[in-house]
């Protein structure tokens, strides 16, 4: 009899212990360990414990709200189960070896606040359906091999705050729509193939603090829609190909003082305008 009681409590602790998620959340998790070779991660965790003891993982009122394993040699490849974890606020897998592309189910993750996949070796284009997170502020998928365009249903993340893609091979013209993103205090597309003009609708953007086009393939001319923004106190546009004049007070704002690539390859200056007014003038 005492032994019969002791392997019910045994059983009601076990069931208590992983009734703290679904199990449908449990599976997620679990593929995630699988597909990036948990057993090697610098924390592993130990599947035999409750999943809100396994590192990284946070749980309120039985869901899984936000999973943290940057840096934590994750190798392998993100799994599509990922998608099931529905109630994550919060997914940062920073700074591993994760290959292949990003689920396009990822869209799924509606609840999400931040999503950084940044500094791993994902491939293949950014999903459409991350521009379906209707509560995303912070967006980090730098240094990957990511190519393709930037969704044009990028304009659909109307909370973003942060969007940093450098260090990849995105490609293209600029969406319309990234310029009716007017939360954005934070733009790092540096170090891409973006092409075309920059739209003078950039002065949309009044949050703007911080605006990176570095070493890129944009042409034509600097917009002086640039100087209405007045919240922006960090901005590197150079090495690119636009062309013509521009203030003083936007070359000063530039890390390298408007240096653009000629019609040959050369490294020059663009000429700098020391009229602030008469160059906003002058546009309008």
């Amino acid at each position: 009899m005492k032994y019969i009681f002791t392997l019910l409590f045994v059983l009601l602790v076990s069931s208590w212990a992983f009734a703290n998620v679904s199990q449908t959340e449990r599976e997620a998790l679990l593929k995630l360990y699988e597909t990036t070779n948990g057993k090697m991660w610098k924390i592993t965790w130990d599947l035999s414990a409750p999943v809100n003891t396994w590192h990284g993982v946070t749980v309120n009122n039985d869901k899984v709200i936000s999973l943290i394993l940057a840096d934590n040699n994750l190798v392998g490849k993100i799994p599509t189960e990922i998608a099931n974890l529905t109630n994550l606020q919060v997914l940062n897998l920073h700074k591993n070896h994760l290959e292949g592309t990003i689920p396009e189910l990822i869209g799924d993750l509606k609840e999400i606040k931040i999503l950084d996949l940044s500094f791993n070796k994902l491939n293949g284009s950014i999903p459409t359906s991350i521009c379906e997170m209707s509560n995303l502020k912070d967006l980090k998928l730098y240094m990957n091999t990511l190519s393709g365009s930037l969704p044009h249903q990028i304009g659909s993340l109307v909370r973003l705050e942060i969007l940093s893609l450098f260090n990849n091979y995105l490609e293209g013209a600029l969406p319309k729509s990234l310029f009716n993103l007017t939360s954005l205090k934070v733009v790092l597309l540096n170090s891409n193939k973006f092409d075309g003009e920059l739209s003078s609708d950039i002065n949309k953007l009044v949050a703007l603090e911080n605006f990176s086009l570095f070493d890129n393939k944009m042409s034509g001319i600097v917009p002086l829609t640039l100087e209405k923004l007045n919240k922006l106190t960090e901005m590197n546009i150079s090495y690119n190909s636009f062309n013509g004049n521009v203030p003083k007070n936007l070359a000063l704002l530039d890390t390298l003082n408007m240096t653009m690539f000629n019609e040959v390859g050369g490294a020059v200056l663009l000429n700098i305008k020391a009229d602030k007014n008469s160059a906003i003038v002058s546009e309008d």
